[in-house]
């Protein structure tokens, strides 16, 4: 009882432990599912009850930061109301710029205010100090001691903004219509499977829901059992496993080891990081199932991409409908530039070679700008090419800063950007692209999956500067040696192990996932159960120690 005492108070801990994980969590969900059993034939008091839910939880993970939550989440939903009862396109247009004013400012100041100081005071030899003033605001209104006073990171501040400002940005567009009441538009925003970590949710897509009754057949719970089974062997099997007893050795020290060494901590961070989100947004739609809510896959096998544009149509979907959708093209996408496209590029290039100190960037820039400048003159309708060039790696660029406020996130998505704009010339010149004979396939999964792999170094590493060392550490060390690579295998065997079976399970086709899925929902329910107690009883015997919190729990 002292534990469920615990898990229901107000007491704000640091969020651990209600992440999908541990027990408390689960012992939370349960609970909750009760009292939604006798509430959710009533869609408004089904709504009201699982906003106070979530707003509890996300409480518990942030404390009087949920706050932020409901202030974000009420004044997009006025936004949203005043936006489609506008009676002229001129204040539509001036009421969505103040949205995403309002919006963008939430997540700059909380998440970025430090990045930008320190890079403008670097940049500029200024000495600018921050000052928290939600924290001094709130101090004044909770009790002196309620907000610390450096700036923090509330928990899915990149997650629930992204959803109010695709929510008011469809309404604009009149893509869909307001939601009939507060309660269901705090519920969409704050749903909370989902809301600390994603997937991110679209209006048009989890709105109509609310509206329909709850429905639950023997097959979908089922499935939604999977999911949050296959979820927790990805994070606790898999992810963990991998980074506690390898990956987490190899990259504080690589100097202790042969070059050789950090490429396979590098591939197995891979298989890490994609297992930890992924089994997290698995879990996630298998919770939101069992409560009646269809949530749309986050992940489509990544490393069965053949391509740097496939593996981006495969990871993080939302995340690259949302930036597809409400910034590319926006930016003028595939078909032109605007006025935007030129002035984020240029601060977006200026900031790389201020931030890097590689001055060198200026040549690589110049020339560019040369080449471009030839084509434009040269060929026709090449400007059509430029605008998306631009727009490309804008997107990149910022889709690499939502993920963190480092140098090393906007390099990661430079990275990505450029390798999708090479993409796009080289398939129209490569004398393979088109092929689909069984070597050709391996070699271009081999080749995106080493650049994606390779580019995760500047996202593993959290130090400016670090992924650098590690670089030069690979190069300059690599020292390949058969007897010292057989001592690692040996050493670590059971991680090479956990990396095997999860590469082959993760390459297995999507028909043979779907045979195992389809044998077990056949099978009595009380089969089902018994199989699964013993799966997670297995699955917990694997935990030593602490258990690492989710990757995208930071972001």
């Amino acid at each position: 009882m002292e534990r469920i005492y615990n898990i229901f108070s107000f007491e704000v801990g640091d969020g651990s432990s209600l992440v999908f994980t541990k027990l408390d969590f689960w012992l939370f969900f349960l609970l909750a599912m009760v009292v939604f059993s006798f509430l959710h034939k009533n869609k408004l008091v089904r709504s009201i009850y699982l906003t106070a839910i979530s707003l509890f939880f996300f409480y518990k993970t942030s404390g009087l930061y949920v706050s932020l939550l409901g202030l974000s989440i009420t004044v997009n939903y006025f936004l949203g109301k005043r936006i489609y009862t506008a009676p002229s396109d001129l204040r539509r247009k001036w009421i969505i710029a103040f949205s995403a004013i309002f919006n963008v400012l939430i997540l700059g100041y909380f998440k970025y205010a430090y990045f930008f100081s320190d890079s403008f005071n670097e940049m500029f030899g200024t000495d600018f100090e921050l000052v928290n003033h939600f924290a001094q605001f709130g101090n004044n209104v909770f009790g002196e001691g309620s907000f610390v006073l450096d700036i923090a990171l509330p928990v899915g501040v990149s997650f629930f903004t992204f959803q109010n400002i695709s929510y008011v940005v469809d309404i604009y567009r009149k893509e869909i219509k307001p939601v009939k009441n507060y309660f269901d538009y705090t519920f969409f925003v704050t749903f909370f499977p989902q809301l600390v970590m994603g997937p991110i949710v679209r209006a048009r897509d989890f709105i109509p829901q609310i509206s329909q009754p709850f429905h639950l057949t023997k097959d979908d719970f089922s499935w939604s059992i999977i999911q949050i089974v296959k979820g927790l062997i990805k994070k606790i099997v898999i992810a963990d496993f991998l980074v506690v007893h390898f990956i987490d050795i190899i990259v504080e020290t690589p100097s202790a080891y042969p070059g050789f060494v950090s490429v396979l901590a590098m591939w197995a961070y891979s298989l890490h990081i994609y297992a930890d989100f992924s089994g997290y947004t698995d879990i996630a739609i298998g919770l939101s199932r069992l409560m009646g809510f269809k949530l749309k896959p986050n992940f489509n096998s990544p490393y069965k991409a053949t391509s740097v544009a496939d593996f981006w149509r495969r990871w993080h979907k939302s995340l690259g409908s949302w930036l597809r959708d409400y910034l590319y093209i926006p930016l003028g996408g595939n078909r032109g530039g605007t006025v935007g496209s030129y002035i984020a590029i240029v601060v977006i290039f200026t900031f790389l070679i201020f931030i890097t100190q590689w001055y060198e960037l200026l040549y690589v820039y110049g020339g560019l700008t040369v080449v471009y400048l030839i084509g434009v003159a040269t060929i026709k309708d090449f400007k059509r090419f430029v605008h998306r060039d631009l727009n490309l790696l804008i997107t990149m660029v910022v889709g690499g800063l939502w993920h963190g406020a480092s140098e090393n996130f906007v390099i990661w998505g430079a990275m990505n950007g450029a390798a999708l704009i090479i993409y796009k010339y080289w398939k129209q010149i490569s004398f393979y692209e088109n092929r689909s004979g069984v070597i050709v396939h391996f070699w271009k999964i081999f080749i995106t999956f080493n650049f994606i792999t390779f580019t995760r170094i500047w996202f593993k590493l959290d130090e400016d500067g670090m992924p650098l060392v590690m670089l030069d550490q690979i190069w300059n060390n690599f020292n390949f040696s058969w007897d010292v690579f057989v001592t690692i295998l040996t050493t670590y065997q059971a991680v090479f192990w956990v990396m095997i079976i999860g590469f082959i399970i993760h390459w297995l086709p999507d028909k043979v996932k779907d045979l195992y899925e389809k044998l077990f929902m056949r099978i009595p329910l009380i089969l089902q159960t018994v199989c699964v107690a013993i799966i997670i009883f297995l699955i917990y015997q694997s935990i030593s120690g602490e258990a690492p919190p989710f990757v995208y729990l930071s972001f």
